[in-house]
């Protein structure tokens, strides 16, 4: 099987793109972790497979897999390369695409500066629908690790996210506690890790220890449950700036049971083929 793709990132965060519409493509989770390794493979930190719809209202819809080969529900970054490619690639001519995720539908308008801005629904916060572990719903809870307590704020934007708010993003302990937390068993379904550092109440400095690819340049859903978290805790304003270590977002959000929006950048980087 030759499959042709394009290599893209959303502020670093990497993705092999294949356009599922015109090409017969069927993967195996043991061929996509192949692909994403980086020495002996392509390299991403997901791959986005864009596919036709199977509701007619819907433009298309699109599949996504980390690194290790597990299917995930949700991703920021990915939604604007997908955006980007269904347009490069004239699959649509559309500056609105109307999507079909594993969670949901989604809203993607790449606007005339060609940023992409993606309606990611409304934050979900009650723990069965994280899912996470609580008696109740509440902006943050106490979590145990190795006989230490974190204060954590959970949410979903499709999928799930810890959130910790640190003194220093820099100096956080991201590759220790994160994948820690990310397995943890209030996490029933694993979760995503970040932490933010407050600079001031519209921006913030965040790292994510993504679920099944370890840490990221950057992380879209990260970054909007970042936002939603902060403004839970009363210490962020409506829009908030997001610096990530591969750039920023935008990000704003209304307050509970209002969708929530993020624009940033999309960008392809090579286009190739491999034989499967």
């Amino acid at each position: 099987m030759l499959v042709r793709f394009t290599k893209m990132h959303g502020l670093g965060n990497d993705f092999m793109v294949v356009d599922a519409v015109t090409q017969r493509i069927k993967l195996s989770p043991e061929q996509v972790a192949e692909l994403a390794d980086r020495h002996m493979g392509i390299g991403f930190d997901q791959m986005l497979l864009v596919e036709a719809p199977t509701d007619p209202e819907m433009d298309f819809k699109y599949r996504i897999y980390n690194s290790d080969g597990s299917e995930v529900e949700h991703c920021g970054n990915g939604a604007r390369c997908f955006a980007s490619f269904v347009r490069d690639k004239k699959l649509t001519a559309k500056s609105e695409i109307a999507v079909e995720t594993a969670k949901g539908q989604a809203i993607l308008k790449i606007r005339d500066d060609q940023q992409i801005e993606v309606d990611m629904g409304v934050p979900q916060l009650l723990p069965s629908a994280i899912p996470f572990v609580a008696d109740e719903q509440a902006a943050s809870y106490p979590i145990e690790v190795a006989g230490e307590c974190f204060d954590i704020s959970a949410v979903s934007m499709g999928n799930p996210h810890g959130v910790l708010v640190v003194d220093s993003a820099e100096q956080a302990p991201v590759e220790t506690l994160g994948p820690q937390l990310e397995k943890h068993a209030r996490f029933p379904e694993k979760a995503n890790i970040g932490f933010m550092e407050i600079i001031s109440r519209n921006e913030i400095r965040l790292r994510v220890f993504e679920r099944g690819a370890g840490e990221t340049l950057a992380c879209g859903t990260g970054a909007c449950a970042a936002v939603t978290a902060g403004r839970l805790r009363g210490l962020l304003d409506k829009d908030v700036l997001v610096r990530t270590n591969g750039g920023e977002l935008e990000i704003s959000w209304e307050g509970e049971g209002e969708n929530l929006i993020m624009t940033g950048p999309a960008c392809s980087v090579f286009e190739g083929q491999v034989y499967l």
